[in-house]
């Protein structure tokens, strides 16, 4: 999933009626889950509460029904028939526990070495080869005419969908429309709406298919409505994209998005350095050549590229392992806007084709601010004139660049990575 296409699972409860208000359909659907679930589930189903509650205050008291009214306007301008309309929307009302799962992705808080093991795991390795097995040919083809590697794509695969063996089991229309409503990320998914419609006049997904995550990624890739127009390809030419059950338009759609997202061919990821002992951590890129001559050294064995640029990442700050990455690395953030995804494909990916795990043991207490606690330092950076790209909790290089600069400031090692002791520095440690 790329950034807003991937997210967490969660189950499905029905929401009241369709002509409630936002402020008491979400809110009533959540009180009647919550008489329902298991103790354990109870702090995910008071989050809901509060988020519905937030959501509900931060708008209008818009009924769903008018909610639909509004969206069949934009939907007309862009050539949607009513037929297609009322078909997505036949008995669609707003589901409440979207709002709770939105908090959820297992990219932000959690250690990066447990989130990247817990990915790259035995069993993920022992089917993804089997599966590279399983499909050499075709993935052969896939990789000559897209330039991607077939271990990514087959990384990218497992991770999304566990090779095909997680099913989607959220309508998409009820879930994307529950947000758009509710105003999540506005008009992102008022626009994902738009582009599923689209889907669904084209005859080539039927309605009872439009599955998908909570947040209406959809299939194999866990594409988002827009991608799918914009990425999925029909590579076993049955006349349609079908990357809910195709494995080679599965396959060759994810290469397609990668390789329209600026991958390039024959350039690595990355790969794992050891930094020598007398180094200025407030270097932070140069070229392959000149980390070479900083005297770092590659700890796969590999060799190193005589041309390209690469960017000192440092996931769990000076003390953990330390990687040199390429704009390949960053076109992988494109699918999911996560370091930790990023460096769990690329590992992936290395290990399917028979490299080793990472040397460097990550550090014990490797602490990861939350998604809350990135934003509140992205809004901090940016009072402080700092550029920042957007409020959503992304930690981009240009920005760990800026931390350096702060970390320089104040007396700390420049590694770029918002600790526990640099958020204190800044007043953002959290609860």
């Amino acid at each position: 999933m790329h950034d807003d296409r991937r997210l967490t699972r969660a189950g499905v409860v029905a929401a009241a009626a369709g002509r409630q208000p936002i402020a008491t359909s979400l809110l009533n659907a959540v009180v009647t889950a919550l008489a329902t679930m298991l103790p354990r589930a109870l702090p995910i189903a008071a989050l809901a509460l509060m988020l519905a509650i937030g959501a509900a205050r931060g708008q209008s008291d818009e009924t769903f029904d008018a909610f639909l009214a509004n969206l069949w306007k934009d939907a007309a301008a862009q050539g949607i028939s009513r037929s297609t309309f009322d078909l997505a929307f036949a008995g669609v009302t707003p589901d409440a526990r979207v709002l709770g799962a939105m908090q959820h992705a297992p990219e932000y808080g959690k250690p990066f070495g447990a989130y990247v093991e817990s990915i790259v795991s035995p069993s993920r390795i022992a089917i993804g080869t089997r599966k590279s097995a399983q499909w050499a040919d075709m993935l052969r083809r896939i990789e000559t005419k897209y330039g991607v590697p077939a271990t990514i794509l087959v990384s990218i695969w497992g991770i999304e969908s566990s090779f095909g063996d997680s099913p989607d089991r959220w309508d998409v229309f009820r879930s994307i429309a529950t947000l758009a409503q509710a105003k999540i990320q506005h008009p992102y998914f008022r626009d994902e709406l738009i582009s599923a419609l689209k889907i669904l006049q084209s005859h080539a997904i039927a309605r009872p298919q439009l599955l998908g995550s909570y947040a209406g990624a959809m299939g194999q890739t866990q594409f988002m409505p827009s991608s799918y127009l914009k990425y999925a390809v029909d590579f076993d030419g049955d006349g349609r994209a079908d990357i809910w059950a195709s494995v080679p338009d599965v396959l060759a759609s994810i290469a397609n998005y990668l390789q329209k997202s600026g991958w390039q061919q024959g350039v690595p990821w990355g790969f794992e350095v050891l930094a020598p002992l007398k180094f200025d951590y407030g270097v932070s890129r140069g070229t392959f050549r000149e980390w070479r001559a900083r005297g770092f050294e590659r700890l796969d064995g590999g060799r190193w590229p005589d041309t390209g640029d690469a960017i000192l990442f440092f996931p769990s700050g000076a003390p953990g392992p330390a990687f040199l990455v390429t704009q390949n690395f960053v076109v992988l953030k494109t699918y999911n806007n996560s370091d930790a995804y990023a460096l769990a494909v690329a590992h992936l990916a290395d290990r399917l084709r028979g490299a080793n795990p990472f040397r460097s043991a990550w550090p014990i207490n490797d602490v990861q601010p939350s998604r809350t606690e990135r934003i509140a330092l992205q809004k901090k950076l940016a009072s402080l004139g700092y550029k920042v790209a957007d409020f959503d909790g992304h930690i981009d290089f240009d920005l760990r660049d800026d931390i350096r600069k702060l970390q320089q400031n104040f007396g700390m090692t420049p590694d770029g990575h918002p600790s526990r002791a640099f958020l204190d520095r800044l007043g953002l440690r959290g609860p």
